[in-house]
């Protein structure tokens, strides 16, 4: 029943092929196998649809009826609360907020620095793939701990970790052996199904 509710669902995303904020959406997309319609965007030519819908002039974007939500965290969690199955968040209170604290820390600590590696200049990009490598190994034991990021089960969290490790070596980084268990979870997650087919053309060319 759920399934075919998500088949009949309409929803049009504004997103951009090298976008990791947009491809975070695209996960979760993908993981609900809900049907939608992309506009790719050329962020030096934005379509004046997406000014009219969205003040802000950003992507991702979704359309959803008369619904129009444009931060990534926000689409992600109406997404996984409007089409329920498979869950990407828990149920319980206390694991809700541990989770919604690992993506507030992710996006503030990580995303920031994905937004120097590709917009910031030489030195900025030199001192974020510096930063991001510590933190990722930083981070091996958390990898190492359960099959997904701080869960047994596939989250929003691993929907928004993904895309930036799947940047890496685009971004000119490697990992070393102590971070093991990171490039062990990269294995895992990069063979969903799922997150094979939230990829864009230009995504996929990133580790080619």
């Amino acid at each position: 029943m759920a399934l075919a509710a998500t088949r009949r669902s309409v929803m049009t995303l504004f997103s951009a092929q090298d976008c990791a904020q947009c491809h975070r959406v695209r996960i979760v997309l993908a993981e609900k196998d809900i049907t939608y319609d992309v506009i790719d965007i050329d962020p030096d030519n934005k379509p004046e649809d997406l000014q009219e819908l969205n003040p802000y002039n950003t992507v991702p974007t979704l359309v959803d009826r008369d619904l129009v939500l444009y931060e990534p965290r926000i689409i992600m969690e109406y997404l996984d609360e409007r089409f329920p199955h498979p869950p990407l968040m828990p149920v319980d209170p206390v694991s809700r907020a541990r989770a919604r604290l690992a993506l507030f820390r992710v996006e503030k600590d990580w995303y920031t620095l994905v937004d120097d590696l590709q917009h910031g200049g030489e030195k900025k990009q030199a001192r974020a793939r510096k930063q991001l490598r510590e933190m990722l190994l930083a981070s091996a034991e958390v990898f190492a701990a359960k099959p997904f990021f701080l869960s047994d089960e596939f989250s929003l969290v691993d929907c928004t970790i993904a895309p930036i490790l799947w940047r890496l070596k685009h971004f000119g980084i490697e990992l070393p052996r102590p971070a093991q268990p990171v490039l062990d979870y990269m294995t895992r997650i990069f063979r969903r199904e799922s997150f094979q087919a939230s990829l864009t053309e230009t995504e996929r060319a990133m580790r080619e």
